[in-house]
């Protein structure tokens, strides 16, 4: 009956465990590059659904910098259309861009800063 327990507990801590990870890991940004980008103009995509339905979407294309400076070209879509300007942190896999997020100006990398800022003259 101890043992029981012991075990039902022991699942019950890596159920918890797993479901706490699922939830405030994003797994499209694991084993990824970083880049940075800085938005500027998307471009307006109409397209339809398999079942008709219109859907719209921006495709972006920019020049990114790692932590190193080092630059690459990035393609990748958005829901709605960004906030030009803002800077981005863009992960990205071997297929392409999996996932972003919004950063601050402070919070770029002393080297892509100097590429981005380079980029805006």
């Amino acid at each position: 009956m101890k043992k029981v327990m012991i075990f039902g507990g022991i699942l019950a801590a890596l159920l918890i465990g797993f479901i706490i990870f699922i939830q405030n890991v994003n797994i499209n940004r694991l084993g990824t590059d970083q880049y940075y980008v800085q938005i500027q103009e998307g471009t307006r995509v109409e397209d339809k659904s398999d079942d008709g339905k219109k859907y719209i979407y921006y495709e972006y294309t920019l020049e990114g910098f790692d932590k190193e400076g080092a630059a690459k070209t990035l393609t990748f879509t958005a829901q709605k259309e960004l906030r030009k300007e803002a800077y981005l942190r863009v992960y990205v896999k071997k297929s392409g861009v999996g996932s972003y997020q919004e950063v601050q100006a402070n919070e770029l990398p002393e080297q892509a800063r100097a590429k981005l800022e380079m980029l805006e003259k």
